[in-house]
């Protein structure tokens, strides 16, 4: 399937770009510092997001979970451009399986390749001027993982499927928990500053300050 849509945003000296990939229009992110590039879930077109991304160089490869919609572009992007894939271990078998048919009935582009890293909790990714620390967030997968940006990129915040505005992701496919989930969200509630930009898996962006005012599961 073809990129959906794409949009560019300044961030001080750094840039990010979205691209909608996938039926289910998963927001893929590419986070740009001083000519370096992060992909954040590419859940599909992987050949044709490195071509959009060839004015740069694309360095890390990471994903906030193992389903499908957000691993499915990982093994074309890796092949174009040779950068190293992150996972957290707990999902990196989920997503070995992105390209066959998920419970949902969905089929994604192909299975994701053996991580060249896996994350855990404190861990530290960088890219340019930029770093984002990982935080553990379990609940919509075993393995779910929250990027917090820090340097250039403070104020920003890549959730995955954790957290939605004014929701939380489901917790009904296999692997998800709900209880888990709920401690995930207080936890960043209570370690993201409320300034921060929450970018989301799917839809639109929003931030700590609006989810805490408004979202019914981080009360």
């Amino acid at each position: 399937m073809d990129i959906i849509s794409e949009k560019e945003v300044a961030l001080g000296s750094d840039e990010l770009r979205r691209f909608e990939v996938t039926l289910l229009a998963t927001n893929c992110y590419a986070y740009l510092s001083e000519g370096s590039c992060m992909v954040v879930d590419p859940g599909g077109s992987g050949a044709q997001l490195a071509e959009r991304l060839s004015d740069v160089s694309v360095e890390l490869i990471v994903a906030t979970h193992g389903h499908g919609d957000h691993v499915g572009g990982v093994a074309a992007l890796k092949r174009a451009t040779g950068a190293p894939y992150l996972i957290s271990a707990a999902d990196a078998e989920r997503a070995r399986h992105a390209g066959e048919r998920a419970e949902t009935g969905y089929v994604y582009d192909e299975n994701a390749p053996a991580p060249d890293r896996t994350l855990a909790e404190g861990d530290v990714v960088t890219v340019g001027t930029a770093s984002f620390t990982v935080m553990e967030t379990p609940g919509h997968t075993p393995g779910g993982i929250v990027l917090v940006g820090e340097g250039s990129a403070k104020g920003i915040a890549f959730v995955g499927d954790t957290l939605f505005p004014s929701s939380h992701g489901r917790t009904d496919l296999t692997g998800g928990d709900e209880r888990a989930i709920m401690r995930s969200l207080a936890r960043m509630a209570a370690k993201i500053d409320p300034t921060t930009a929450l970018l989301c898996g799917h839809g639109p962006s929003t931030t700590m300050a609006d989810e805490l005012a408004n979202n019914p599961y981080l009360r």
